[in-house]
């Protein structure tokens, strides 16, 4: 047995280990990396861990994270967020299933201001479950417009996982998240659609509102859009339209979201401590994986296990399509265990090169890539977002939270083959326009 195989072996073997017995991601990946430096190099082994590790500390479009996450930190401590939705309740109106695709458009629009699929899953569950309850909407259809609605935070625009693909890559990141806002609208669409499909079918499941909201009451709701809207535009806007890097529209976003909790009247320095605590904390653990995912590549790769599993899926007497349709079954079953930021980390240096030397579209590639990491976000049985819905609703039965998830799992596979079956569906955008 050659030397490649005993070291992916033993090194990915380990890691599942520590998964196992409760590591947490992070310290799982670094001390995995670690262990296996000193067993095979002695202590001057440790040297690549330390260069990988810093290799990250001195990216500067790592400042974007921070500021993605203080967004999306300070929308979830403010009203702004439920203000959002209670318009979208109102303007649901009468349509049967109105309330539930009102959620789906509340989770993409979070989502389009804050980057991270958490923000987006428990701030829609705080203000959406209530309603939908009030007005007897099958669980099934609450927590599955939830969860799947949340999970697209990875993939709609400014998503922190495209940022951190961009920076792996080198691909620009204002062409990936072109892409995925494309991807992430089109797969919004489809679960809109299903729902009003499953009200029309099952009238049961998803009642029509009792009361009809006024034009009035439609047109002043319409005020708590006004500010989210300006965040979500200063942060897309200035990306699309070449004004702003990554890191600078996420400064841009931060500014504006402050802006609008001052406007109204809700900025404090409670607020304001609370948010940058939650932010640090919430940073500190990405960037742990980070650390400890450059430690773990760091050493495999120089023990030359990523020229080895390179060289075995080139090897396989199989055709491109077949090897991509391989790659994505693997980030999908690493997503029902793994952490997505995780899996970029630990895939992407393996997996890359040889999408690349097979000739695909690397924006395309990237966000294909995402959205099987958004399916595997709402995957039993530890897809992150079902334990986030558990979270919110202790009541309800995993079986319910894991029942509702599998229509919209099909769903976003659909989407997935149909993307990958049709590229042009991500890049027609990233190619119209400049962006860098």
């Amino acid at each position: 047995m050659s030397f490649e195989i005993l070291l992916t072996i033993g090194m990915f073997g380990s890691l599942v280990l520590c998964i196992m017995f409760g590591v947490s991601l992070a310290f799982a990946l670094g001390s995995v990396g670690v262990i296996s430096a000193l067993l095979m190099y002695g202590p001057d082994g440790l040297m690549p861990v330390v260069t990988g590790v810093f290799n990250y500390m001195w990216m500067l479009l790592l400042a974007a994270v921070p500021l993605f996450v203080f967004i999306g930190v300070a929308l979830s401590k403010s009203r702004i967020a439920v203000d959002m939705y209670d318009a979208f309740y109102l303007w649901s109106g009468r349509l049967r299933g109105g309330l539930a695709v009102g959620t789906c458009a509340f989770a993409a629009a979070l989502s389009a201001m804050t980057g991270n699929c958490s923000a987006s899953t428990v701030t829609t569950g705080l203000v959406a479950i209530p309603p939908m309850r009030q007005r007897k909407y099958n669980e099934l259809i609450i927590f599955g417009s939830i969860g799947s609605s949340g999970t697209l935070g990875i993939l709609i625009p400014p998503s922190i996982t495209l940022i951190v693909i961009g920076m792996m890559t080198g691909q620009s990141i204002g062409k990936l998240f072109a892409g995925g806002l494309v991807a992430g609208v089109a797969i919004v669409l489809l679960f809109m659609a299903y729902i009003i499909f499953m009200a029309w079918l099952h009238p049961e499941l998803c009642p029509a509102m009792e009361e009809t909201p006024t034009m009035r009451q439609k047109l002043l709701a319409l005020k708590s859009v006004a500010l989210p809207s300006l965040i979500i535009l200063s942060i897309l806007g200035s990306l699309f339209f070449g004004i702003a890097t990554p890191t600078e529209a996420s400064s841009v976003g931060a500014m504006a979201v402050l802006i609008c909790v001052a406007i109204r009247g809700e900025f404090t320095w409670k607020f304001f401590k609370e948010t940058a605590y939650q932010t640090a904390s919430i940073t500190g653990m990405v960037l742990w994986i980070m650390f400890g995912a450059a430690a773990f590549v760091s050493i495999y790769s120089g023990g030359g296990g990523i020229y080895f599993v390179q060289n075995m899926l080139l090897g396989l007497d199989a055709s491109p399509w077949m090897i991509i349709i391989i790659l994505q079954l693997a980030i999908l079953i690493l997503g029902m265990f793994l952490d997505p930021m995780g899996i970029i980390l630990l895939c992407m240096p393996l997996f890359y090169p040889v999408v690349m030397s097979m000739g695909f579209d690397p924006v395309w590639y990237g966000v294909v890539f995402n959205i099987a990491l958004c399916i595997g976000y709402i995957t039993p049985p530890f897809g992150y977002n079902l334990f986030y819905l558990k979270s919110l609703s202790p009541e309800t039965s995993m079986n319910t939270i894991f029942r509702s998830q599998f229509p919209f799992i099909l769903i976003m596979v659909g989407a997935l083959i149909l993307m990958m079956l049709f590229p042009a569906i991500i890049t027609w955008l990233p190619n119209a326009m400049s962006l860098g």
